[in-house]
């Protein structure tokens, strides 16, 4: 980090830009299978969990947002 402090304020921003790019990418890669594989899962147990609510035929706009 003194390191980066040293470096004029263009060359240190050049540097956070690359690093963040190979984090994007990474994440990129990364998210289809983590998330994509479990979302299947997430909808159901979602689902299960407001079908009390839905079972029950009552009001319902609580779970809107009216702001």
């Amino acid at each position: 980090m003194e390191e980066l402090q040293k470096l004029p304020m263009a060359e240190r921003l050049a540097i956070a830009e690359a690093a963040l790019r190979l984090i994007r990418e990474e994440l990129r890669k990364a998210e289809p299978s983590v998330t994509g594989a479990r979302r299947p899962e997430q909808l159901v147990a979602a689902a299960e969990a407001l079908l009390p609510d839905y079972s029950a035929r009552g009001e319902l706009t609580i779970f809107t947002s009216l702001a």
